[in-house]
């Protein structure tokens, strides 16, 4: 059986992982008859943010591990564990913990840099020529891992799309509902909430980004 590792960020859109990109692709690789392991890095949160009002919390940290856990239901390793012969794949879902814990392409932009751990375990797989499928705004990171004219699409965002250019990527444009395919560097991308104005929306396209990851396992 096919087993996919998934990269969580923290647990909720503005400070974590999205919690419905998260569970929509564990559900995809399920009903695909493959096996999922959540990952996440042992690293404190860029902030929290209060989800009821926005609001950022100056007094409170969290970690991302800890809070990846909720999602998980307990069942999340630490990122640094990472045996890459165990796993066929990988699935980074988005939310903003993609761009402030994973990266710091929110503070940044197309200056930014991926958190050391995760790069490596990215890596880890684009190394092992393992494919990796990229979910919302988790596609910014792709340029650094992968290089000079590396596919890979956030949706129709002309900001994002101008700085995912200028890391070296090759921004494709997209509806919520596709994906974007890197046949070359064995990637694929998905807008979901990027896009998405509903959960039925963020799935169509997170299933066909889960299928094609599965397609493109050796």
């Amino acid at each position: 059986m096919k087993k996919i590792a998934v990269l969580l960020s923290g647990c909720g859109v503005f400070d974590g992982t999205e919690v419905h990109e998260a569970v929509l692709s564990l559900l995809a690789i399920t009903r695909a008859g493959a096996q999922y392991q959540c990952f996440a890095p042992d690293i404190d949160q860029m902030h929290v943010v209060n989800h009821l009002t926005g609001e950022v919390n100056t007094e409170e940290t969290r970690n991302v591990l800890v809070e990846s856990a909720r999602i998980a239901r307990g069942e999340v390793l630490n990122a640094s564990s990472l045996d890459i012969n165990d796993y066929d794949a990988l699935v980074i879902p988005g939310g903003f913990g993609a761009a402030k814990n994973l990266s710091n392409f929110a503070t940044t932009g197309s200056s930014c840099h991926i958190n050391p751990i995760v790069e490596t375990f990215i890596r880890e797989f684009a190394l092992a020529r393992k494919p990796v499928g990229f979910v919302c705004i988790s596609p910014v990171m792709i340029p650094h891992i992968y290089g000079q004219g590396s596919l890979g699409t956030i949706g129709n965002d002309s900001d994002i799309a101008h700085a995912f250019n200028e890391m070296g990527g090759k921004h494709q444009a997209a509806a919520v509902e596709d994906i974007v395919v890197d046949e070359a560097n064995k990637v694929v991308s998905t807008p979901a909430y990027m896009l998405a104005t509903s959960v039925l929306e963020a799935h169509i396209g997170i299933e066909k980004l889960v299928n094609k990851v599965l397609e493109m396992i050796d």
